[in-house]
């Protein structure tokens, strides 16, 4: 690797930390935003789904503006404009210019991930890139997870806000070496345009269902603001996805999904990363409002699955470039999965060594084995001009796993939680502050409600029913993300195709090289020349 490669690779791992960071850091904040700014857990899901949302709506167009304007000055935009919408967090005062303002952050975040992937993509080649992405992986997997603890001991010795404004330097410092160390690169055969009906339909497509699933708990199926949100959400997303059958230029170019490596590995990233994701957010709320860790044991609790990615996702990148991706994308998922199953027998008076340990370590090794290969996997399913929008469309669902996974997981927990507490509560009365202890109690799961003025029969009777009822949400929630990266596991075993071994052998007449195919099996190169050879459908 020369030094422009690894400086690159720096700033590329930088520019997607403060992403990623962000996403995890805010988990470990939540209960801290819901005592000073007084958000109930649909709150605490809006600070993240909003981020989520909004990253996930535009992923595909930080992409395509990486590949049409020049990958470089896009991720430094991007840069740029996270740093500004930190600010904003950092002093937001109420929680709707949070959540605003963490939906402002997500629209310049989506300008870093895919650009950064695709700078990579087209800085590195063959099994150095494997390599690379692995590196990649491995940092970014890094920040994700030991943010979290690095986030607990800002928010001990200060307050939440100090977690946006630690991006500034970081930021400062990213947009420096990318400037000095990073070159341009863009794809000359790309559309110059947005498709902004596109944009439109899948914001719409996306969000009005996530609306529809937070605020269920609280309002009810049979209100016509989530009823109604849901139907118009179903509608738009199936609106996006004819348009963009049918446009000329679309955002989303179906096409790709004709190809088998790409399809299938996106399909188990959705299964996995919406396992994943929904685990490891309720995973913090549990141990923090339930069982009593502070931010900073929060954070250091999950600190080991950090160094594991450190030593094994380099390792399982290359593997992915060398024998193939097939075996760690199999086995990693359910490994991890097998992680979160194991994390069903936490409770509140659990043993961090005993029971929550060992389920974060098993979990972590299936994290490491499926992460880095997975992404490679993508990258190398197309060819060199479509690594933009490859990227973007694989980190897009990913997002899109985590946003759908947090607003049902949220919904099942919430109605598990309501329907739990009144089972331990039984018929007995209570008194009127008992009871509005409990309604509460009800818009806080996986919480125990203050009891502080009860009569302490009824303070013991509540507080013990409101532990009762979050360990149980907290094991349904968890087993069901555990049982979705097991599923992504196996769909990766049935589906991925290893690429054949390269032989040094004199080509046939008319026969395609290995560079001329890229990197996938035979099959993957026939099926993606017929994707991108079959002219585009005219608009409807």
């Amino acid at each position: 690797m020369s030094r422009s490669q690894r400086l690159t690779l720096i700033a590329t791992i930088l520019g997607s930390t403060v992403v990623f960071l962000d996403s995890t850091v805010v988990n470990v904040a939540l209960p801290a935003i819901s005592d000073g700014l007084d958000v109930g857990l649909a709150g605490q899901q809006w600070v993240v789904e909003a981020y989520t949302l909004a990253l996930v709506s535009l992923l595909l167009v930080g992409g395509s503006l990486g590949d049409q304007f020049g990958r470089r000055r896009i991720f430094v935009i991007g840069l740029v404009g996270f740093g500004v919408t930190s600010i904003l967090c950092a002093i937001a005062m109420t929680e709707e210019l949070l959540i605003a303002a963490r939906a402002l952050q997500g629209v310049t975040g989506a300008l870093l991930v895919p650009g950064s992937l695709a700078i990579v993509a087209s800085t590195f080649e063959g099994e150095a890139r494997g390599k690379a992405v692995g590196m990649w992986t491995a940092w970014t997997g890094i920040a994700t997870v030991v943010g979290p603890a690095g986030g607990g001991a800002l928010i001990g010795f200060t307050s939440w806000r100090a977690i946006f404004w630690v991006n500034i330097p970081l930021i400062a410092a990213t947009v420096a070496l990318t400037l000095h160390s990073v070159e341009e690169s863009r794809d000359e055969d790309a559309f110059l345009g947005i498709d902004w009906a596109g944009i439109a339909l899948s914001a719409v497509g996306l969000g009005a269902p996530t609306f529809a699933l937070i605020e269920q708990p609280s309002r009810g199926w049979e209100d016509p603001i989530v009823w109604g949100s849901m139907l118009i959400g179903v509608l738009c997303f199936g609106l996006f996805i004819l348009r963009e059958a049918t446009a000329r230029h679309p955002m989303l170019p179906l096409g790709l999904f004709r190809i088998r490596n790409f399809w299938v590995t996106n399909l188990t990233t959705f299964s996995t990363y919406a396992g994943l994701i929904g685990g490891l957010f309720f995973v913090g709320l549990y141990l923090q409002q339930v069982v009593g860790y502070s931010p900073l044991e929060a954070g250091l609790a999950t600190t080991p699955i950090s160094i594991l990615m450190f030593f094994l996702s380099p390792r399982f990148g290359r593997m992915a470039s060398g024998t193939g991706p097939r075996l760690p994308m199999t086995a990693g998922p359910i490994i991890g999965g097998i992680g979160l199953l194991l994390l069903m027998m936490v409770d509140v008076d659990s043993n961090y060594l005993v029971d929550v340990l060992p389920g974060l370590l098993v979990f972590g090794v299936g994290l490491s084995a499926t992460v880095a290969p997975l992404t490679a996997t993508v990258l190398d399913s197309v060819d060199e001009h479509r690594v933009g929008i490859a990227s973007g469309v694989n980190n897009g669902v990913s997002r899109v796993a985590g946003l759908l996974a947090i607003a049902v997981l949220g919904a099942v927990i919430s109605a598990n939680f309501g329907a739990k507490l009144d089972d331990q509560l039984g018929e007995a009365p209570l008194a009127a502050s008992a009871e509005a202890a409990v309604v509460e109690a009800k818009e806080k799961p996986l919480a125990v409600p203050a009891a502080d003025g009860l009569p302490t029969a009824e303070a013991d009777r509540v507080v013990q029913a409101a532990e009762e009822a979050s360990t149980s949400s907290f094991r349904l929630g968890t087993g069901i993300a555990g049982i979705l990266m097991i599923l992504g596991g196996i769909v990766a075993g049935f589906g991925v195709q290893n690429p054949r071994r390269r032989v040094e052998t004199v080509p046939a007449r008319g026969s395609a090289t290995a560079g001329e195919c890229g990197h996938g099996s035979d099959a993957d190169c026939a099926e993606r020349k017929r994707a991108e050879e079959a002219p585009e459908p005219e608009p409807a």
